[in-house]
C-alpha cells in the first residue's frame, strides 16, 4: 500500500509541475515547442479557445481513442495523468487567469517553460508513464505500424515550431526552437540523474568485513573476485557492487575507517537492476 500510495504521489506531483511550468511560462509566452500544448498556443491565437481548454479537448480526443483502439487495458496511469494535466490547466485559467508573461524576462520565462516540464515529464518516464498528448499517437502507431514514431513526433514539434514563427513574430519562434532543442536534453539528463548509483570496485586483503557490512548494515550484495597484486605478487581480493549515493557514502566511511589500505575505485552508473551483485 505505501509502495501505491508513493506512486500515486509521483504521479500527481509530476502532472502538476508539468501544468504549472506549461500554463504560466509556456502559454503566456506563445512558446510553440513540444506536442498537444505547442499546438494550443497556436490555436488559441487564431480561435476564440484558449490553449487550456483547447488541450483539455484534444487529450480527451486521445484518450477516447486510446482506449477505443488499444482496448480497456490501455495505460491507466497515462489516462489518469492525462486528465489531471488537462483538469490543472483548464482550472488555473480560470482560478488565475493571466493575459501577459510574468515577468518582461523572456530567456529566464523559457527556462522555466523547459525545465518544468522537462522535471514532471522525466518523472512520470522513469515509474514507466506518461502524460498522454502524442504519446497516445505514438502508441497507436507503434502496435499497428513500423513507422519510426520517434523521428514522426520530432517532424511534428519542428512543424509546429515553424508555424509560431508565422503565427507570431521571428523572436518568439526562435525562442521556441531554443526550447525543443534543449527540452530533450533535459528530460535525458533528469532521467540519468534520478538513476544514478555508485560502482564500487574495492581491492582489499579481507573482504569478509566489507561484505558483512553491505549485507547487514546496507542490505546490499556484492560479488567477491580472488586476485592477485601485480608487484607485490599477493593474494588480493576484489569486491563489486553498485550502491546508491547515501549508501555509497556510508561504505566510503566504514572502508575508510576500517581497512584503510584498501583500494577503491568509485564509478558512476545509471541503473541498478535488482536488489544487488550476488557473490559467486
Amino acid at each position: 500500500m505505501k509502495e501505491k500510495i508513493k506512486h500515486f504521489s509521483l504521479l500527481t506531483v509530476s502532472t502538476l509541475i508539468m501544468a504549472v511550468g506549461t500554463y504560466f511560462f509556456k502559454f503566456t509566452n506563445n512558446f510553440t515547442f513540444g506536442g498537444i500544448t505547442g499546438l494550443a498556443v497556436l490555436v488559441a491565437d487564431k480561435t476564440s479557445i484558449s490553449a487550456s481548454d483547447f488541450s483539455f479537448i484534444v487529450n480527451m480526443l486521445l484518450l477516447i481513442l486510446g482506449f477505443i483502439v488499444l482496448g480497456k487495458k490501455f495505460a491507466v496511469k497515462t489516462a489518469y495523468c492525462s486528465i489531471l494535466l488537462s483538469v490543472a490547466l483548464s482550472t488555473l485559467e480560470r482560478v488565475c487567469p493571466m493575459d501577459h508573461p510574468l515577468t518582461d524576462q523572456t530567456m529566464l520565462e523559457l527556462c522555466f517553460a523547459i525545465a518544468l516540464p522537462a522535471l514532471g515529464s522525466a518523472i512520470l518516464f522513469n515509474i514507466g508513464s506518461s502524460s498522454g498528448g502524442t504519446d497516445i499517437i505514438a502508441m497507436i502507431l507503434k502496435r499497428y505500424s513500423s513507422f519510426d514514431i520517434g523521428k514522426a513526433l520530432l517532424v511534428t514539434d519542428i512543424l509546429i515550431t515553424v508555424a509560431g514563427c508565422f503565427v507570431f513574430d521571428i523572436q518568439t519562434g526562435l525562442y521556441s526552437f531554443l526550447g525543443l532543442t534543449i527540452r530533450s536534453f533535459m528530460i535525458d539528463n533528469f532521467i540519468e540523474g534520478f538513476n544514478l548509483s555508485k560502482y564500487f570496485n574495492v581491492v582489499c586483503d579481507e573482504p569478509e568485513a566489507i561484505c558483512d557490512f553491505l549485507v547487514h548494515e546496507l542490505n546490499r550484495s556484492a560479488t567477491v573476485v580472488h586476485a592477485q597484486g601485480a608487484f607485490s605478487g599477493k593474494d588480493k581480493y576484489i569486491v563489486f557492487t553498485v550502491l546508491s549515493r547515501p549508501q555509497a557514502v556510508r561504505l566510503r566511511n566504514y572502508i575508510k575507517e576500517n581497512q584503510p589500505s584498501a583500494f577503491m575505485l568509485i564509478s558512476n552508473t545509471s541503473e541498478i537492476i535488482g536488489k544487488g551483485f550476488h557473490s559467486i
